[in-house]
Formats: C-alpha cells, structure tokens, sequence
C-alpha cells in the first residue's frame, strides 16, 4: 500500500486525535508532522513531528507543505492564499478554495444561501450608521459577527437594544462584521459529515448540543429529535457535502425551531468537537473517517453502536495553573485528556465519553453524568 507523510496545520487536542488515528493506519500513513506554536504541543506528544510556528506564518506554512504528501488542518484559522501557494508542493484536503468560503462566516452564509440551504437571515455590516438601519430589519435581540477568527462564541455580541449598538461595534475593534437575526431555536444540534476525494459521502447520525457561556459543554448522541427532523438535518448535511466539494470531515451546527425547520449556523471544515462521541460510539471515529476522505479511502461505517454522552472537561473560571484529574472509576466512562499542562478559564483539557452499552437510555446516561460533574473536572495542584 502506498505510506504517505500527513501535515496538520494545528497540533492541539484534534491534531493529537488524528496523530492517534494515523498511527493505527502504518500501510497509509507513515508520519505526521504539525505546525504549531505551542512547543511540545498535544500532537507532538503522541508520536507527531512538529515545526513550531504561527498557523499563519507563509514560510512555516510552506515549509510544512515541503515535507509531506498530503496537507490538512485542524484549524480553520490558517492563510487560505499560502494554501493555494502550497498546493503546487502537496495534496491539501479540504482544498484552500473550501477553506476560504467557510473560514469568513458571510461568505460560507452567502454561499449557502446561494445553494438553496436553509440558513440564518443575515447581512453584511461596514459601520455603525449601516448596522442602525439594518438592525431595524432584524429587531431586537440580534447577533454581531465577526466574520473570521472566531470560535467558541468569542466573536459574537448580543445587542440587546439600541442602547447596546455603539458598545458591540467596539467589541469588534477592526474587524469586519455581519449581523445575524436571531432565532429562538429549541435545540442546537449538529452532523459529522464526510466526502472523500472520491465524491463518496457520509453523515453520522445527528447529535444534540448543551452549550455554556457560548461553548460546547455536552453532545448528546444521538439527538433527542424525531425521525423527521434527523431525515432533514441528514438531506442539508448531504446537500452541503455536494456542493462544497471539498474532501474531509466537516462540523456542520444547526438550530431547530420551534416550528421543526432546521437552519444551518456554522460549517467547521475540520474534524469537530461534537463528534468526539464517535472514539467509543461509532464503528469508526471522526478521526479516522477524516483520514480515510482526505487520502482518498472509501468511507468507513457510520452507524452509531451505543449512546454516548460526551462531556467536555473545562478550566475552572476561578483558577489558572498546573493541574492533575481525580482517579474516575466507572463503568464505560472513557476520560481522554489533551495533555495541556496548565488549566485557563474556559480551556478545553479534555472530555470524557459516558457510553450506554447496556440499553438503559439517554435518561440514564444524563442521570449518571450529571452524578459525575464533580468529579470529571481538574484538581489545582
């Protein structure tokens, strides 16, 4: 079989899962190398090679596509021109033009949009006079967006009312802004989508998300939904795979209204925090299915095994320093830590997955994780 070198712009806790992955796959992956400014880095630090540097950095980047034979990322935050620059040195999956229409939030909507996929309302913003009149459109509440950069809610501002507009436009300092209607969903959910090189194309079955201070802190799979919102939210996830081409694992989070339509919100081109489940749940992780699209393999079985709860292990908002984790025993609880030395507020350190093998049900499974909070969060050392 024919080995290849894997890049990853990006060596934090989804580089170091598809390092892990790779590993398990010597007859198609013989190395991985990451490009990352952390030094030792949570990929480095199980088996991948690292060349420290910014994730925007032209000759990093470069260097980076000189070295391997195929190129992909776990942030979508990289310089989608280098990218294109690099394609003429490596195979790059999802391909730079993909990277560019999903890593600025209003194109990817316009995009959408212009593809008949159901998204948010929402328009572009220039000033403050141009966000006075649209807003009126909209009403109150409304979202500010910062078109790129912007992850775990960091690049949204709620306005409230008039009164908030001239503070929410400093939130922003320069950067380019869109403003989103907002939607009074009941429930946010996502699917982990798949198209390889080949045009092949797979979701998982779609999952529930809990959200805390605008980050991920439960997905509960699958999603306490009816078959009809599934079917749905499985047909926009194809059709999005269909027309974006770009071969990979993508993210793709939903709302669901009141009313049972399902909006897209965000498209992540990359392996995603909602599909961590899917290490103890599925056939075949997220992780692997990314490196089996990118290289070109089929598609591995998507069929979801066991109910699983995913709970994400945050920093403590109270404290910032070395910490160690509690010795958790209990049955199918799986706690994957991202060796980061230090705890910030709000830092993703880890996540544990709670998988139901004994068909007691989704109630069970919140039950027992809820129990389990105290216990599954970092200790100061």
């Amino acid at each position: 079989m024919l080995e290849r070198i894997l890049g990853i712009i990006g060596g934090g806790q989804l580089g170091m899962m598809l390092t892990e992955a790779a590993k398990k796959m010597p007859e198609h992956i013989s190395d991985v190398i990451v490009l990352d400014p952390t030094p030792n880095c949570s990929a480095a630090q199980v088996g991948a090679k690292q060349i420290v540097g910014d994730f925007k950095d032209k000759n990093a980047i470069l260097e980076l596509a000189s070295k391997v034979d195929i190129l992909t990322y776990e942030i979508e935050s990289g310089d989608s021109a280098v990218l294109k620059i690099a394609e003429s040195k490596t195979t790059i999956n999802p391909s730079p033009e993909t990277l560019r229409i999903i890593q600025d939030k209003f194109l990817q909507k316009s995009f959408l949009k212009d593809n008949s996929i159901p998204v948010t309302d929402f328009v572009e913003i220039k000033s403050f006079d141009d966000l006075r009149k649209k807003i009126i459109h909209f009403g109150y509440p409304a979202l500010l967006k910062a078109r790129r950069d912007a992850y775990d809610g960091r690049g949204n501002f709620k306005i409230k009312s008039e009164n908030d507009l001239e503070q929410a436009l400093n939130y922003f300092s320069d950067k380019t802004l869109m403003l989103e209607k907002f939607v009074d969903f009941k429930m946010e959910v996502s699917v982990i989508a798949a198209r390889n090189t080949k045009g092949q194309i797979a979701t998982y079955p779609i999952v529930e998300n809990i959200h805390e201070n605008n980050i991920l802190k439960m997905t509960i799979a699958p999603a306490r939904v009816t078959k009809e919102v599934s079917h749905e939210a499985e047909k926009i996830a194809k059709k999005t795979m269909q027309v974006l081409h770009g071969a990979g694992v993508f993210g793709i989070e939903m709302f669901v209204t009141r009313q049972d339509q399902i909006l897209i919100n965000e498209i992540a081109p990359r392996v995603h925090n909602s599909g961590h489940h899917t290490l103890q749940s599925s056939k075949i992780s997220q992780f692997e299915q990314h490196l089996r699209a990118i290289i070109g393999l089929d598609l591995g079985d998507t069929t979801l095994i066991h109910p699983t709860i995913m709970y994400n292990i945050l920093g403590p908002d109270n404290f910032q320093g070395k910490y160690k984790m509690p010795d958790i025993k209990f049955d199918n609880l799986y706690l994957k830590m991202y060796g980061k030395e230090e705890s910030k507020p709000q830092r993703k350190l880890g996540h544990a997955n709670l998988v139901d093998v004994n068909d007691a049900g989704i109630n069970w499974l919140l039950e027992s994780i809820n129990s389990l909070k105290d216990k599954i969060k970092p200790i100061p050392t």
